[in-house]
């Protein structure tokens, strides 16, 4: 069974996105091209990561969620997972493939905007 494994990322809005990562790099030690990331060990010993991501403010990626942020969960077989939801009357707002992974997004009971991401291929270098 299709199942959620763990966190993929925080995504929030700020007025300066470099700002944002520069603070981060500097002061906490923290940072690379998405934001910061955090490398782990993840589905059958691949090499995977999460990531605190912020986005221009202006950014439409959020929408239809009207809020400052979206949360990013790794799923362990999108398809499935996806096939669950409707199942469950959940409506599946779009879905994209990328070399990094597959991805699918709802909307939760509260309008925050969820991503499903099903990762595929190694971690992206940590910047």
């Amino acid at each position: 069974m299709a199942k959620i494994t763990g966190l993929g990322g925080l995504f929030y809005k700020t007025a300066d996105p470099a700002r944002t990562q520069a603070w981060y790099r500097e002061t906490l030690g923290i940072g690379g091209d998405y934001g910061a990331m955090f490398p782990w060990s993840g589905e059958a010993g691949r090499d995977a990561y999460s990531l605190l991501s912020p986005f221009k403010d202006t950014t439409d990626y959020f929408e239809p969620s009207a809020s400052a942020f979206m949360i990013n969960l790794r799923v362990d077989d999108l398809d499935a997972f996806l096939a669950g939801l409707e199942a469950r009357g959940v409506e599946i707002l779009g879905r994209q493939n990328e070399e990094y992974g597959k991805f699918a997004w709802i909307v939760d009971c509260d309008g925050i905007k969820v991503e499903l991401w099903e990762q595929l291929g190694a971690a992206p270098p940590a910047g």
